[in-house]
Formats: C-alpha cells, sequence, structure tokens
C-alpha cells in the first residue's frame, strides 16, 4: 500500500512504537464469514508516556509499557507541539480490514482505487489525529486449485493465489467470478494530559 505523507505526519507515534504495538498484548481480531463473503478485522492499542519534549527540534522521547525507549521527531504537519508534556499519556490505536465479496457473472474490469482521509487537532490542543487509507481492488478469478485450496486472482496490476480454507467457500467460486476485496487502514492518536 502507498504510504502517503499524511500518514506520517499524523501517526506521529506509529513508526516510533509500532514494535510496540506489536508486541503488546491488547489486540483483537474478529473473523466473519457467509456464502461468498469475509471479512476480518484486526484492532491494536498501546500506550507511551513522554519522558521528555524539545519543541524547538520537534523531538520527543516515549516510555511504552515494557519501559523501552522510543525517539520521535514530529514534522511540521503536526500541530500543537508545545502543548505537550512531561508525563502526558499517548494511545495509538491501529485498526486494518479486509473485506472480500464473492461476485457471480461480474461484468466489472478489474480496478484499483485508492483513497485516503485524515483530521487532526484543533490549535492550542493537545497533538492528536486520525489517518485512514483504503484500498479497492476488484480481481478476476482466473484458476481454482481444489487440492491445494488455492484461487488465482488477476487483479489491474498484479496476480495473486489465495488459500481458501473453507471448502464450502472454496466451493462457491469458479472460474470467470470476480473478488471485490476492500482494505482499510487507520491509526489515531490521542494524548491525554499527565495526571496532577
Amino acid at each position: 500500500m502507498k504510504h502517503t505523507s499524511i500518514v506520517m505526519a499524523v501517526a506521529l507515534l506509529a513508526g516510533g512504537i509500532g514494535g510496540a504495538v506489536n508486541a503488546q498484548p491488547g489486540s483483537t481480531i474478529a473473523i466473519e464469514t457467509s456464502p461468498g463473503h469475509a471479512k476480518a478485522v484486526q484492532i491494536k492499542e498501546t500506550t507511551a508516556t513522554i519522558e521528555s519534549v524539545d519543541v524547538k527540534k520537534r523531538h520527543v522521547m516515549l516510555r511504552d509499557a515494557a519501559g523501552r525507549e522510543h525517539a520521535l521527531v514530529l514534522g511540521p504537519e503536526v500541530r500543537n507541539v508545545d502543548q505537550l508534556k512531561k508525563g502526558d499519556k499517548v494511545t495509538v490505536q491501529y485498526a486494518e480490514s479486509l473485506s472480500l465479496k464473492l461476485v457471480k457473472n461480474g461484468k466489472e474490469l478489474p480496478s484499483r482505487t485508492e483513497t485516503a482521509d485524515m483530521s487532526r487537532s484543533e490549535p492550542g490542543a493537545k497533538p492528536g489525529g486520525v489517518v485512514a487509507e483504503q484500498v479497492k481492488v476488484t480481481a478476476d478469478v482466473i484458476a481454482v486449485d481444489a487440492d491445494k485450496h488455492t484461487v488465482t486472482l488477476k487483479g489491474p496490476n498484479r496476480t495473486v493465489d489465495l488459500t481458501v480454507n473453507d471448502p464450502a467457500q472454496l466451493a462457491l467460486i469458479k472460474v470467470g467470478d470476480k473478488i471485490n476485496a476492500v482494505y482499510t487502514q487507520a491509526v489515531a492518536v490521542d494524548v491525554k494530559p499527565a495526571a496532577k
């Protein structure tokens, strides 16, 4: 997926403590299926404490729940750096989802569209915001291998093999069908003042 500078600007923590997000408990996964449909959603959350702030250099040092320090340099797009204080709690929530839908006798040509959106804190407030990106792909089913439990999909830019572990779902898919896929990812950053 193409990452825009917007993602890096608002996700003031995502790059800096991404490893901590992956390593910590607090991740939830939900999977839903019905004939011809599948959706998976994963949400991860982590909290860190600001250890130091250099407003002039736009440097922030964070300490995660495991005690690891993470140095960040905040880009010019991040507002209100002067509002950050030692002891503030920074919460990062990362969510991603993938939805697949089988389309019989579809007429749509293989395609791919990308969209991005963001919001950030108002001037004078604690820094924070939300960034979201979404990719929609329509792909042709060009092969089905029941023995290997795979479906080969040809999209506008590449061809991929998709493993389908559910025999009932695999039995529904035929060469010539279409698959509509929607992948969404979002990062939300929230800063709360230190407890007094």
